[in-house]
């Protein structure tokens, strides 16, 4: 005791904790992989997301100017800006016009495509450096030699047609001459997604086409360059509030420099939120890997807590001893995974920096690192203080005699509520960080059901085998038993594999239904043309041409403008709170439409409809979601900016549109008189009975003969080009999962390892009274395979009902259970649980028997 004593005295009290954690680590970290790995694991994925994201955002503030074309853009629809307006602009700065409009263009064998046209003029690009092959000044491209006018075409246009460099194509009453071909534009990002490839010409060539109609869908953007000496966002703003106090009525859709593209950063932020939230996932399911290891670690170690015990060590010091090994295991963890996380960014501008159609500027992000410590140490005490809090009242008796089985009780009050505050603290950070608060708490909720649920479905699995009959099957008899006995692997089972399980077929089902969405059939009737930019005028000839051309197919035609809602409810809409949901109606100019008439697609939900014959002010019908997101009611007034003018209108009615029929729908229509005399287009949809690519190709080639300021638009190609970009993106969700399913197998890898010293207890008594080799083999198997299955079961339903919300909540799609991808993840549930159970069996049955009776 003196010994202990003068050991005691050296060393402050406060650091006892600490010597002794260090010394009984000392002897290896065996035990604690599976627990490091996880947290490491989940660690990595969230700082890596984190640290990707923030270096987009640092890239896209850096290259905002780029990216934007100048310091303030001022966008316009189906209108070009007054002499006034222009003159306005040009005395705060330089001025630089570009075009944009869909068209199709023809080949010298009479081949079609759709293009997206960007016509510039002379002084594009003012920042930034278009990137062309042949490389050449923009004004040769597109300059104007023997009548026929230049152009720059992107490279899959040309490969798609077979042309090469000096080939003549014509769009609408004009010849161009591709001279280069464009490889990279510094303004691309903030111009989205077109329905076609690049196809760079003039604005005078523009003009020649014919194409300029009076409602045509063109969009001209008026991009502003500060002087150099105030060139900074102070006077980006200032410009902006001038330029809405001179030109109030214009319409101007504005983005300055800080952002150069709103949409762009709002999907990010999303997409980083989701991200984020499959890498704490990744770490919740690597908590139960924790939680497995630490109640491993001190089954291993009850004869060091007692001999402590022996030696005057309350249970408190035994606690705090134990606590701060696990809060060193995940630094230590937590520490491997801001490693990684923190040089994904730089290994992806390394590996894909040509690549990239983003700005990433690689560097630390400490803010971001440190939110994923903290994540990862909450994590671990979360899931490490229920089994910690056990070793309190660990007996002394345990050191004169080893036990296989012991009743585990509840950890005393005091540990209890310490659990209870890090995991409302855990709670805290999750929603208070979250970019969408609602999805977040959605998020904890159900973590917290499947936590509940799937602690209820190891207690009815084990339930269920205590109530079986006794069978007369060795192997099956023995199967049941262990599913049902004291100490038995199956709560630790179920919870592992269960949070995997549910998180693949979630991963699975959305996969599935987007790739059915965008790259598969289409619904029932849906449209296979559409139409844009039809002349008034020439509306009824254009429909009737179309039931000449195709007399079994459907034509529906309206008309449409462009508009954008400047006011709601006496509001200005940058006043305006919507919902997260309708946001997007707000942030840029809508088709709109007239019509005395319910649209085909759309139901009355709210109020009365106007009439064919309605003659009186102004009224609006509006989707009913949106006018919830917006807070709006019928009787209520909303401004709309339509060609420079703003126009007022009562909310008649609310209607529910259906969007997946791919049918002509507007979330505003308007009462026919609203317009009168507004120039504007129509817009043409052309359901086909019986479509097939031959007859495509024919109704396009008849159409940009007899109409060739029409643009065609096939549905199937439109959406072939959205489903590339949503496959990219499912293959990041892919990637950010595969960290969670590979910590879902190292959990149930730990929790196998855990029962490793009860199997091995188990498999010497049964081999001692005379059990086969292939028996307990068989009943071992027998164990897992039941155990996995009851588990599969609730992953795939649990897994099917989260895809169901996100699809249908979330994305506001139509949601099929794909049964295959359900089918393969039990399949695969059952071989890793088999494989791995058998995979610890095997070293189970080579112990010798000898060693361990010994000390029974």
């Amino acid at each position: 005791m003196s010994v202990v004593t003068q050991s005691v005295a050296r060393a402050p009290v406060a650091w006892l904790p600490l010597r002794y954690a260090v010394r009984q680590l000392r002897g290896g970290l065996r035990g604690f992989y599976v627990l490091m790995a996880c947290i490491a694991l989940g660690v990595m994925a969230i700082a890596g997301v984190g640290s990707v994201a923030a270096s987009l955002e640092d890239g896209l503030a850096r290259e905002g100017r780029t990216l934007l074309g100048g310091d303030v853009a001022f966008s316009l629809i189906q209108r070009e800006a007054k002499p006034d307006e222009v003159a306005f602009l040009r005395s705060r700065g330089e001025v630089s016009l570009a075009a944009t409009l869909a068209a199709m263009m023809r080949t010298g064998d009479d081949r079609l495509a759709l293009v997206e046209i960007k016509a510039v003029d002379a002084v594009y690009p003012m920042l930034g450096q278009l990137t062309l092959q042949p490389q050449m000044g923009v004004a040769d491209v597109v300059a104007e030699r023997g009548g026929v006018f230049g152009a720059a075409a992107d490279s899959t246009l040309l490969a798609r047609l077979n042309l090469k460099v000096g080939d003549r194509v014509t769009i609408g009453s004009s010849s161009f001459q591709i001279r280069s071909v464009v490889e990279a534009e510094p303004d691309k990002l903030a111009g989205g997604i077109g329905l076609g490839p690049r196809f760079l010409i003039s604005e005078a060539g523009l003009r020649s086409t014919g194409l300029l109609q009076p409602g045509s869908l063109v969009r001209w953007v008026y991009r502003l360059k500060l002087p150099e000496s105030a060139a900074d966002d102070r006077a980006a703003a200032a410009l902006i509030s001038d330029v809405r106090t001179a030109l109030p009525q214009a319409g101007w859709e504005i983005r300055s420099r800080s952002n150069a593209s709103p949409q762009l950063e709002r999907t990010i932020s999303r997409f980083t939120q989701f991200l984020t939230l499959v890498g704490l996932a990744a770490l919740l399911v690597g908590g139960v890997g924790v939680a497995n290891a630490i109640k491993s670690h001190i089954d291993r170690s009850r004869d060091i807590i007692a001999a402590l015990k022996a030696l005057g060590a309350t249970g408190r010091d035994v606690f705090t001893i134990y606590l701060t090994q696990v809060v060193m295991l995940a630094a230590i963890g937590s520490a491997i995974g801001l490693a990684a996380g923190a040089a994904l960014p730089f290994i992806i501008v390394g590996v894909f920096g040509k690549l990239l159609p983003l700005p990433v500027v690689p560097a630390l992000h400490p803010d971001e690192l440190a939110l994923s410590l903290v994540y990862g140490v909450l994590t671990a005490l979360a899931f490490g203080l229920w089994p910690l809090g056990r070793v309190h009242d660990v007996p002394v008796a345990a050191l004169f005699r080893e036990v296989v089985v012991t009743e585990w009780h509840r950890p005393r009050w005091r540990y209890l509520a310490l659990v209870a505050f890090v995991v409302a603290l855990l709670v805290a950070v999750v929603i208070g960080l979250a970019y969408d608060k609602r999805i977040a708490a959605v998020f904890v909720v159900s973590s917290i059901a499947v936590f509940v649920l799937l602690r209820g479905i190891a207690v009815g699995v084990m339930e269920m085998a205590r109530r079986l009959p006794r069978t007369r099957l060795t192997m099956l008899r023995l199967a049941i038993s262990n599913i049902c006995r004291p100490g038995a692997l199956t709560p630790s089972v179920v919870m592992s594999l269960g949070l995997g399980l549910a998180v693949l077929v979630t991963i699975t089902q959305i996969d599935g239904n987007l790739r059915r969405q965008f790259l598969a059939a289409l619904p029932d009737r849906a449209p296979s043309f559409y139409f844009i930019d039809i002349p008034s005028n020439e509306a009824d000839r254009f429909a009737a041409f179309l039931k000449q051309t195709a007399p079994q197919s459907e034509v529906e035609d309206v008309p449409m403008l462009r508009g954008r809602i400047v006011a709601a409810r006496g509001v200005k809409a940058e006043d305006l709170r919507p919902s997260n949901d309708s946001q997007w109606v707000l942030q840029s100019d809508r088709g709109l439409s007239y019509t005395g008439e319910i649209p085909k697609g759309s139901k009355l939900v709210e109020g009365q409809w106007w009439g064919r014959d309605y003659n009186g002010p102004p009224l609006v019908s509006i989707e009913k979601k949106i006018a919830d997101g917006l807070g709006l009611k019928i009787g209520d007034q909303i401004v709309v900016n339509v060609l420079g003018r703003d126009i007022p209108a009562t909310i008649a009615n609310l209607r529910a549109v259906d969007w997946q029929s791919l049918g002509i729908n507007f979330v505003l229509v308007f009462s026919p008189n609203t317009f009168k005399g507004a120039p504007h287009s129509h817009i043409a949809t052309l359901t086909e009975t019986n479509p097939s690519v031959a007859g495509d190709v024919a109704i396009i080639k008849s159409v940009a003969d007899t109409f060739p300021m029409v643009t065609s638009v096939r549905v199937r190609e439109a959406l072939e080009t959205i489903g590339h970009v949503v496959t990219n993106l499912v293959l990041a969700i892919r990637g950010a999962s595969a960290v969670t399913l590979l910590s879902a197998v190292l959990v149930l890898g730990g929790a196998l390892a855990a029962g490793h010293r009860h199997r091995v207890y188990d498999a010497v008594i049964l081999k001692t009274l005379g059990a086969t080799r292939a028996r307990l083999l068989g009943a071992y198997a027998l164990e897992y395979l039941m155990i996995g299955f009851a588990t599969a079961i609730f992953g795939v339903i649990a897994g099917s009902l989260a895809a169901w919300l996100v699809v249908t909540r979330l994305m506001t799609l139509s949601f099929i259970w794909q049964a295959g991808s359900a089918a393969g993840v039990v399949a695969a549930a059952l071989l890793v649980t088999v494989g791995l159970g058998l995979a610890g069996t095997l070293l189970a049955l080579n112990q010798k028997p000898a060693t361990v009776l010994r000390n029974l």
